[in-house]
């Protein structure tokens, strides 16, 4: 089973602020529990190309994910693809920023999920968890930009 989960929210920062922390992906442990780390593995600014490399902990198990930008449009849209093999992978994921007004920005978050071998069984649970816990994960966002 494959889906998609997406989230979105108002933060209280001017478009470009939020663009610049969401395009440092080193930033990701900080509003993602699941993220223990997260580590830029190709050299120069973040751009079409650039791969992140994580440890991510699900369900009690450690796993290995790697990400590579696909998209980068300041300061209005990322795009990533993981490009690891694990059970479950983020086929294609990004962010979405408008302005909106106070100076404020609505960011508009989405993964979408497919299970690979055993994977394919417990996609539907994971989907489920990554939905029930999406306006929350946007409101993490939200709190460590804010707090950046």
């Amino acid at each position: 089973m494959a889906g998609q989960f997406e989230a979105s929210v108002d933060i209280d920062r001017p478009i470009e602020e939020v663009f610049a922390f969401l395009a440092n992906g080193e930033n990701d442990p900080k509003f993602s529990p699941r993220v223990l780390q997260m580590t830029k593995t190709t050299d120069g600014p973040t751009a079409v190309g650039t791969v992140y490399a994580s440890t991510v902990k699900d369900a009690g198990m450690k796993t290995q994910r790697e990400f590579r930008i696909t998209e980068f449009q300041p300061p209005s849209r990322i795009r990533w693809a993981e490009t690891s093999k694990n059970l479950i992978t983020a086929t294609e994921g990004g962010y979405d920023l408008q302005p909106s007004s106070g100076g404020k920005t609505r960011l508009r978050i989405f993964n979408h999920l497919e299970g690979h071998g055993l994977g394919k069984l417990i996609a539907g649970l994971a989907l489920s968890a990554a939905r029930k816990d999406a306006d929350a994960f946007a409101h993490r966002i939200k709190a460590a930009v804010e707090s950046s």
